[in-house]
């Protein structure tokens, strides 16, 4: 059974504590939604496909996984190293290397690597919350 971000945690978090429940849906929207509209050498690239990918394969490394989501894409889209490296930082953040970083988009500029740090760290903690308010939701009911 579904529990996501936008249909459950959102509105118990809303209502347990509402200022927290605004300020962490607008902090996950801003990362979710920041883009230079480039890639590497390319410029007026979109990517939001791209930053789909990056965000349901972190949750799916936590075992959330959406019916309405083709995770093919992740598949196309993440080169084995840039997974590697996702599931890394995920997972095992003391396990993260300078090797680990440099062999992952290697065209790619420093500030779009950081933009995945900061998608995938959004998305980590989007899915502690919703393992954490799910289990407050059954409680409560």
């Amino acid at each position: 059974q579904d529990y996501t971000w936008e249909d459950h945690g959102y509105s118990l978090i809303n209502r347990l504590y509402p200022e927290v429940g605004q300020l962490l849906d607008e902090k996950f929207q801003v990362v979710y939604n920041l883009t230079y509209n480039s890639m590497a050498l390319h410029c007026g690239v979109d990517t939001p496909v791209l930053r789909r990918a990056i965000w349901n394969y972190v949750h799916c490394v936590f075992g959330i996984r959406y019916d309405d989501y083709d995770y093919g894409e992740v598949n196309q889209l993440l080169e084995r190293n840039l997974k590697i490296y996702i599931k890394t930082v995920a997972c095992y953040p003391e396990k993260t290397t300078q090797q680990i970083y440099t062999q992952f988009w290697r065209h790619f500029k420093h500030s779009e690597k950081v933009h995945i740090n900061l998608l995938l760290l959004e998305a980590r903690m989007q899915a502690a919350l919703l393992y954490a308010l799910r289990a407050v939701t059954r409680y409560m009911t």
